[in-house]
């Protein structure tokens, strides 16, 4: 029996070939897939506790590939690999690197030159690095973590209330993220923000 998988609105599907990539063969549901990655999630969440991040560590694709690899390692085979696919969402796979390095050119200029407040930097970079949807899957509580590594490592403030809910359940919460999420999209960053700090 293969790895039965049911998609929510704004999550990226996988191809036969990821599903492959699985490293626990008894998973065959959505359910027991989201509980070990979540288990995975967590063991990250620690790391970022325990570690003293250093700010300008984070802005690079390194630390960006690392930490979706500490978050998915124990369950993908891929984690921390760029995709080598077009996906129904994110810019083309080639033009990954090309985009991640102005997000990570732009980020740097807005904190150096405090072009917006703590929180929409974090905020911006999220919203950047989830439309650019580096991996085969896991981008949006990717981008969400390191958004809250950047406002308190970068900033030294709290963290976004969002990890509240880690917004894989077809719930309201992820109705209301997604639907932020678009507003955005249409440069309208105020919901997004709203949701992170609510």
């Amino acid at each position: 029996m293969g790895l039965e998988l049911h998609y929510k609105d704004g999550q990226t599907p996988l191809d036969e070939e990821q599903k492959k990539g699985i490293k626990i063969k008894s998973i065959t549901t959505q359910e027991e897939l989201d509980e070990f990655e979540q288990l995975n999630i967590e063991k990250a969440v620690e790391w970022t506790i325990h570690t003293r991040l250093k700010p300008e560590k984070i802005l690079t694709e390194k630390f960006i590939k690392d930490l979706h690899k500490r978050m998915y390692g124990d369950v993908w085979k891929w984690a921390g690999e760029y995709r080598k696919t077009d996906k129904n969402i994110g810019v083309k796979w080639t033009q990954i690197q090309i985009e991640l390095k102005n997000l990570m050119d732009d980020t740097k200029y807005w904190i150096d030159n405090k072009t917006y407040p703590p929180e929409e930097i974090a905020i911006r970079f999220k919203h950047r690095i989830v439309a650019i949807h580096c991996f085969v899957n896991g981008n949006g509580r990717h981008s969400r973590m390191m958004a809250d590594i950047i406002i308190e490592s970068v900033f030294g403030k709290e963290t976004f209330s969002w990890h509240q809910s880690n917004m894989v359940k077809a719930d309201e919460k992820r109705k209301e993220y997604i639907k932020a999420l678009k507003e955005t999209d249409k440069r309208n960053i105020k919901p997004l923000m709203k949701f992170a700090e609510n």
